[in-house]
């Protein structure tokens, strides 16, 4: 929790300023029931009506006063809340996108999403929660005390004697309560990840008629989530009927006793009704107390969720260039016998050597699972090896910043995406570009004769994922915003798969004629795809099976050459 209140930092000036105003409040609630029992006591014997009157329009001047005092506080109160958790959520939101792909692995997607909007909402709650009532409840459960010990000790000390009582229950619930409330979070997370794995698959559900299926799924974790609320909840709901029994009991005891007291001329009536009035405010302050303590619950377990992202350390620091070696050759990417596992055990990349030169070409081909994507994620710097080194432009990809290194790639990746925007804002992509580098890019990619075959043309607005282009259209508009920026070394990983074989080979034609200065990597599933690039790699379980130019694999790798003949008809169509 520590981590996270010191975003409220900033704002003490101001929660100084509402804590003041709150308390000058809460006072002038405090006064109302002394005040009325003067009246009754001293006042309504005079028998003078103006008297009285005047006391009552006090009264009201008082209440007024309070009502006001409080609307101020509380508004103050919900500008500090919003802006700590705006501050708060941008800050978390920011991390996350810094985050290691490992260290995103670790989390998980779902898990990082509810963070951001589960997590940071409870802690928003509390934080308002606690300028309001967390302010006003103990000045009146300790001015309420202190002024009943004042008028009548005997029966404060009766009262007082169940808040020790009360104390000890809120205690041993809250040590159970944050344990609960991270068993509630963890079963958020896992129904946040079949949510969202069943919105991206939606079309493939109905396609397969999987949707009884899925519900099933679905509500076996929205089970085992409402399972988890309901132990919290009946475990942290116990606090309310508890203390309602203490505080009622509280109350039988007074009442008992002061018919006693009175019945002996050692109280009076007029004393006891304003004594029922403040065990009513210190009633509603102690419940004030139980629900900041509910939700202390919620937000101390959403505040470790949410420090555990905030307080992860970078794990892909970059190292000094004096501790790393340098390619003396002038290749554009260059492996060094790169070994790499996502998990202990079978390594994903064996013993990776190659070199690239610069303004060259590598294609990467191999089955599913060989290890393709794994080796642009490395070259990317998404992870780093478990052994060898990986240089671009002669340098250790280590001894790069994160914006030095990526600003040389132009990449599209299997999973990329597009947003609700016009195409030419999603080619752009929040780059300060022109319109002239966007319409050059589309060119390349082969997008721009179908851009403005649309009315608005660049101006087309797409939904959200580009569900109303077809998959081929999507592909190339995701290619031209790796394209726009003239990168120095440009990924296309699976990037073609739904491009026929016209359109691909028109693509490679562009960038072979226009784009001369540019190292292009292609990732395909296609021979023809890779077939003129001066190197490709033949991968086959985490190891080259075969490495040259397409003339030499034809005649001395196998796995290439059944490749080759399997898309034989599609070679023979282009």
């Amino acid at each position: 929790m520590k981590s996270i209140l010191r975003y409220l930092e900033p704002f003490y000036p101001r929660m100084a300023g509402g804590f003041l105003v709150k308390v000058s409040g809460t006072l002038l609630e405090l006064l109302l029931p002394y005040i009325l029992s003067h009246i009754l006591k001293n006042v309504v014997v005079q028998e003078d009506l103006r008297l009285v009157i005047a006391w009552g329009c006090l009264m009201i001047v008082l209440a007024g006063g309070a009502c006001a005092l409080n609307i101020i506080a509380n508004r103050m109160a919900v500008w500090v809340s919003r802006n700590f958790s705006e501050q708060l959520r941008r800050d978390l939101f920011a991390r996350t996108l810094r985050l290691s792909a490992a260290q995103t692995d670790a989390f998980t997607i779902p898990s990082l999403e509810s963070r951001i909007t589960t997590d940071t909402y409870n802690i928003h709650n509390f934080v308002g929660m606690m300028q309001r009532m967390g302010v006003r409840a103990p000045i009146l459960l300790i001015g309420g005390v202190a002024i009943t010990l004042w008028m009548d000790r005997f029966l404060a000390l009766a009262m007082i004697a169940m808040l020790p009582l009360i104390f000890i229950t809120i205690s041993l619930i809250r040590s159970r309560g944050v344990p609960l409330y991270l068993a509630v979070q963890r079963a958020v997370d896992q129904m946040i990840r079949v949510v969202r794995e069943d919105a991206q698959g939606v079309r493939v559900i109905k396609a397969l008629s999987k949707a009884p299926f899925e519900h099933r799924r679905y509500d076996a974790v929205n089970r085992a989530q409402a399972k988890e609320e309901i132990h919290a909840g009946t475990v942290t709901g116990a606090v309310n009927p508890v203390m309602t029994l203490l505080m009622n009991s509280g109350i039988v005891l007074v009442l008992a006793l002061s018919a006693s007291r009175v019945a002996s001329h050692q109280s009076d009536p007029e004393t006891v009704i304003a004594f029922m009035q403040y065990f009513t405010l210190i009633s509603t302050a102690m419940m004030s107390m139980t629900r900041i303590f509910v939700m202390y619950t919620k937000s101390a377990a959403s505040a470790r969720r949410i420090a555990e992202v905030l307080d992860t350390p970078a794990d892909l620091t970059v190292l000094p260039a004096k501790d790393t070696s340098f390619c003396q050759d002038d290749s554009a990417i260059r492996f060094e016998d790169v070994s790499f596992s996502y998990h202990e055990g079978a390594h994903t990349l064996s013993h990776l050597s190659f070199s690239v030169p610069k303004g060259g070409s590598l294609g990467i081909i191999g089955a599913t699972g060989s290890g393709k994507s794994t080796l642009v994620k490395l070259l990317l710097r998404f992870y780093d090896p478990d052994g060898g080194t990986i240089y671009v432009d002669g340098q250790d990809v280590r001894t790069y910043p994160a914006e030095e290194l990526y600003e040389k790639f132009g990449t599209t990746m299997q999973q990329d995406f597009l947003y609700a925007h016009t195409i030419e804002e999603n080619i752009r992509f929040g780059r300060d570009l022109s319109h002239e580098d966007v319409v050059r890019a589309a060119k390349l990619a082969q997008a721009d004769d179908f851009i403005t075959a649309f009315p608005e043309g660049y101006a087309h607005m797409l939904s959200q994922k580009g569900t109303n282009i077809s998959g081929g259209q999507k592909q190339r508009i995701l290619i031209a915003r790796a394209l726009a920026a003239h990168p120095d070394l440009l990924i296309l990983d699976d990037s073609s798969s739904a491009l026929d074989y016209r359109t691909d080979a028109a693509l490679r034609q562009a960038l072979a004629q226009e784009e001369t200065d540019t190292t292009v990597v292609t990732v395909a599933q296609r021979v023809s795809s890779v077939k003129n690039c001066g190197l490709i790699l033949v991968l086959h379980g985490g190891k080259v099976s075969g490495m040259g130019t397409h003339e030499e694999l034809l005649a001395q790798c196998e796995e290439y050459r059944a490749i080759q003949q399997s898309q034989m008809g599609g070679a023979l169509f282009e």
